[in-house]
């Protein structure tokens, strides 16, 4: 073989090199930009749970406030009501403490269906064995991609 026909040997194998190396060079980058996309994902689901967790934080203690503004009502807080109560809020409305503590949980249980996901609950609990008393407020809703188990949930403790 003459030197010219080495040389371009070498330049037909040297392409050939070079086509190989740049289709490794796509499937590195391709798996690279699967990597991000992914990541990408997982971050936009986590935010969402922490936007969900911030209002389920928010809700509870908006609840919080309007019991501490209502102390009289004592045990008419805990549960739910079935219905909507008529309105007790206006400067020509006159409402029983109970009454007032049924509006704020009708007011909280349609906040919290309209804010967060996955049939959401609220109850509240009042334990009268303590001094002074305990009010647990409890939220839960199931996050999109969830199990029915794996319901998320945030508890607030309180005393008045």
């Amino acid at each position: 073989m003459t030197a010219h026909h080495r040389m371009i040997r070498r330049r037909a194998m040297a392409r050939g090199f070079t086509m190989v190396e740049t289709l490794v060079a796509l499937v590195v980058l391709g798996v690279g930009l699967l990597g991000i996309a992914s990541l990408y994902v997982v971050t936009l689901r986590t935010s969402g749970g922490a936007i969900y967790r911030m209002q389920a934080v928010n809700l509870a203690s908006d609840l919080g406030d309007r019991i501490r503004a209502n102390p009289t009502a004592g045990t008419s807080y805990a549960g739910s009501p079935a219905t909507a109560p008529g309105t007790c809020t206006g400067p020509d409305k006159s409402c029983t403490p109970e009454q007032m503590a049924a509006h704020d949980l009708y007011d909280w249980q349609e906040q919290i269906a309209n804010t967060l996901p996955g049939n959401p609950t609220g109850t509240v609990t009042v334990d009268t064995s303590t001094t002074p008393w305990t009010y647990e407020i409890t939220i839960t809703w199931l996050e999109a991609g969830d199990a029915e188990e794996n319901r998320q949930r945030y508890v607030m403790r309180m005393q008045l």
